[in-house]
């Protein structure tokens, strides 16, 4: 089963080395997941001063600056792994180097036909 394993943390709590180091092990970590055939995809984010939000209300696009909602925490990157059960998810999430200061939200994925991109 796919799982989608969202990193959320305070943007502002990492020093740019503390970043570079968990970036570092971020790589480790998708390397140790590829050898075992568990690895889809995964990608840190820009900052969410960044961010553009899109809404469509009353068939009228609105766009705005920056994220949707304000949080202590925000969306920093995610995973994409192919995990046997939610437990095989739990005990990947818990590698992320991000889970030691944020949080790790496992969501599985919904597969709907045609809808890949293959």
């Amino acid at each position: 089963m796919k799982y989608m394993l969202l990193v959320y943390q305070d943007e502002q709590a990492l020093s740019e080395a503390d970043r570079e180091q968990c970036y570092g092990e971020s790589v480790q970590l998708t390397h140790e997941l590829k050898r075992a055939g568990q690895y889809l995809a995964a990608a840190p984010l820009h900052p969410t001063s960044t961010a553009t939000s899109v809404r469509v209300r009353e068939g009228k696009r609105l766009v705005t600056d920056g994220p949707f909602a304000e949080t202590r925490e925000q969306l920093g990157g995610y995973y994409l792994v192919d995990a046997k059960d939610l437990e095989e998810a739990i005990a990947i999430a818990a590698r992320i180097p991000g889970a030691r200061k944020g949080t790790i939200e496992i969501r599985p994925v919904v597969e709907l036909a045609g809808l890949s991109a293959d």
